[in-house]
Parts: C-alpha cells; sequence; structure tokens
C-alpha cells in the first residue's frame, strides 16, 4: 500500500487525510495539536463571491469552484458531524455610506458577468432563505443568483426586510444566497473523526525535516509554518483576532444572514451559531504573534456596534487569534515542489472555504493527474529555494 505522511492537522491537513485514505493509501497525519490552529479560530465563512474584485479573476474562479463542491463534501462529512455543520445559508454586505454602496454595486456588476461554475448546488441549502427574499426591494435589476447573475443588491428597504436587527444606518446591502457559513470547530471535530473511521493514524509530533519522513508521498499542509519546512515557500502568518460572543436572555437574535462590512475602512464579519455570534476579524502583519490586543478588541466592537447595535447585550464568551498563511497573491499554493513533496498551503483567510477544491488538486496530483481548476495556486509560478516538479514520480 502506497504510504502518504500529512504535515499539518488543519482543516486542509485533516481533510486531505481523510480523502486520501478513503482511496486507499496509507496515510499518517503529524501535527503536535491537529485543529488547535487557525482553522479553530476562523469565522467559517464561503464567501468567494461578495469577496470579488474586477482584475481577481482567478481568485473567484479558484473560490467559487470550491464553493461549488462544498454541498457533496459537507454531505459526505456530516455523517461524522455531532451537529450541523452549516450555521447560515446566505451572505448579505452591508454599506454604510455612499462610497461603499458603490463598490458593492462594482462587485455584484463585475462577478455577475463572470463565468462561474453552477452554483445551484450550494443554492439549494438557501432554499428558505430564497423564498423570504422573493419580494424584497432591489437597487436595480440584478438577479438573486438564478440565470448565472449570483449577487443581488438591496436598497435600504430590503436591508432591513431581510435583517430587521441591523442598525437604520445601513444604506444597502449585497444578497448573496448561494454563500453559506460553517461552524469552523464542528467542521474540525467531524473531520477528526472521520479520519479516525478511515485508518489516519496520527502522530502528536512536530516535523523537523520533511526529508526525516519515509513515506512515499508528503503532503506540506502546515498553514503559515510551511515556510519554516520548506525555505524560500512564500508563505506568511497573518493575523487574525476573532470574539466569540455568547446571546443572553435579553440580547436580541443573531442575524440569520453572515452580515459583512467595512466600518472606518477596516472590514468586520458577524457569523451566526447556535448559540451567539463569531465576531472577526482583525488583519495584521506580526509574524506568528497570537496574542489578543486591546486595541483589537477595542475595534472589533466598535465596529460591531456600528453594524448590529443591539450586539452590546451578548456576553463575552471568548478572545483568540490565529495565523493566517497569507501567499502575496491571495491564491494557494497547491502543487509538487519536487518529486515527493507536495505543497497544500497559503490559503490566507479563505482555508475552510477553499478546503474541497484542495482536497480534489491534491488527489488528482497523488494520481499522477492535475486538476484543471487549480492550475492557477501552482507553486511553480514562485521561485522557491529548491526545484519544483510538475509532477511525481512518473
Amino acid at each position: 500500500m502506497r504510504t502518504l505522511a500529512v504535515v499539518g492537522g488543519g482543516v486542509i491537513g485533516l481533510s486531505v487525510a481523510w480523502c486520501a485514505a478513503e482511496v486507499g493509501w496509507a496515510v499518517t497525519l503529524f501535527d503536535p495539536a491537529s485543529g488547535s490552529g487557525a482553522s479553530w479560530v476562523a469565522g467559517g465563512m464561503l464567501a468567494p463571491l461578495s469577496e470579488g474584485w474586477p482584475g481577481e479573476e482567478a481568485a473567484l474562479a479558484f473560490g467559487a469552484a470550491s464553493l461549488a463542491r462544498w454541498p457533496e463534501f459537507a454531505a459526505r462529512l456530516q455523517v461524522h458531524a455531532t451537529t450541523e455543520l452549516f450555521t447560515a445559508t446566505r451572505t448579505l454586505t452591508v454599506a454604510l455610506d455612499t462610497a461603499d454602496a458603490a463598490d458593492l454595486r462594482t462587485i455584484a456588476d463585475w462577478v455577475n458577468a463572470q463565468p462561474l461554475p453552477t452554483l445551484d448546488s450550494a443554492r439549494a441549502l438557501s432554499t428558505s432563505a430564497t423564498a423570504r427574499t422573493g419580494d424584497i426591494p432591489e437597487m436595480s435589476a440584478q438577479g438573486d443568483g438564478a440565470g448565472g447573475e449570483h449577487l443581488r443588491l438591496l436598497d435600504r428597504g430590503g436591508v432591513r426586510a431581510l435583517e430587521p436587527g441591523l442598525a437604520r444606518t445601513v444604506r444597502a446591502g449585497l444578497l448573496a444566497n448561494s454563500e453559506p457559513a460553517v461552524d469552523n470547530r464542528a467542521l474540525v471535530n467531524a473531520l477528526r473523526i472521520a479520519c479516525a473511521a478511515s485508518g489516519v493514524e496520527f502522530r502528536a509530533e512536530k516535523v523537523n525535516s520533511l526529508a526525516d519522513l519515509s513515506h512515499d508521498r508528503v503532503v506540506l499542509a502546515a498553514g503559515a509554518a510551511a515556510a519554516q519546512l520548506w525555505p524560500g515557500l512564500p508563505v506568511r502568518p497573518v493575523k487574525g483576532e476573532i470574539l466569540r460572543l455568547r446571546r443572553r436572555p435579553s440580547a436580541p437574535t443573531p442575524p440569520e444572514s453572515v452580515i459583512r462590512a467595512r466600518v472606518h475602512g477596516r472590514p468586520i464579519y458577524l457569523v451566526p451559531r447556535s448559540d451567539g455570534i463569531v465576531l472577526g476579524a482583525t488583519q495584521y502583519e506580526q509574524g506568528f504573534d497570537t496574542a489578543v490586543t486591546v486595541a483589537g478588541v477595542r475595534d472589533l466592537i466598535t465596529d460591531a456596534e456600528a453594524i448590529l447595535p443591539g450586539i452590546g447585550e451578548y456576553e463575552f464568551a471568548e478572545a483568540t487569534a490565529g495565523s493566517r498563511p497569507g501567499s502575496p497573491d491571495n491564491l494557494p499554493l497547491i502543487g509538487y515542489l519536487d518529486e515527493r513533496v507536495i505543497a497544500a498551503t497559503g490559503h490566507g483567510r479563505n482555508g475552510i472555504l477553499d478546503t474541497p477544491v484542495t482536497v480534489d488538486a491534491v488527489l488528482s496530483l497523488l494520481a499522477d493527474a492535475q486538476l484543471p481548476e487549480a492550475r492557477s495556486a501552482d507553486p511553480g509560478r514562485f521561485r522557491t529555494s529548491a526545484p519544483i516538479s510538475s509532477g511525481g514520480v512518473r
């Protein structure tokens, strides 16, 4: 039996290990504390469309390809989960001023014009949401996702009808009915169970050198730490702080949608959970610093109150920080670094979104093929400190 070492036990590493074991590889996963890094801190948003911007065609196509795979991926994993994986079925990006409202129109016009894969399967998660929003006022004739139009512009009244708890100062919204969110911690726990059921061997060990591993293939999925094991790999840590707020009896219910916005130029999101809200996220270039700062907490809470005034009634439950694995062009690195080692890292803030397409890409490489949707993520687009091969041992 062919042997595979997966170095890194975040959502990417766990998913690769699980799926590779299911297709016949003898898999060993190396991580001192699997699932405890950025994957445990994440918000769980699956929102490549809402984050789209003209000129970023490759990032949009890659994220959309993964979003289209999420319903099937989640259905396979749900049998191993102890709770429902999805916590929201749609994403609403809101604007507080005229400039932000203009940006929403720019995003909608550009994304709706792109040749994206069908997202009907992802939209099936939003059947009830679509029914509720059928008569909501729009800013223009943008669609609700049908007929290739994935984003829908809403005016002030439309936003209020969809999410009445939002601030009255919200001017406009951009609705993505095909962009859900998952509970990242439920996802991590389900992946651990799925790996164990598939025969993955867990080694709570830190790998100091890939050369020490004797396996036939190695998948480097160590996130922000990947460059420590492959010097020169253009992956860096990007710090992000997230707050978890628990709903008290006196507090308003969480939004049904994922809410995204920019407040004072800072991006913010509120992701519903069964017991409250995940509020994020700051972004700093500070190396592997995962201390939560007073300024970070202050900015998140202040900005959140500008969007959801009732959030002050919530209980402050947790403040955490993680290191996202950033890349120079905001696309991951997925491909052979030499004839044995495959990179699967550099996903930035989209690690959970990009998981299904990353798994398919890695499995294709293990089968000496290449997934067309992942060509833009080939690490050969960057220079590294060791030769890059276009494939494994043939």
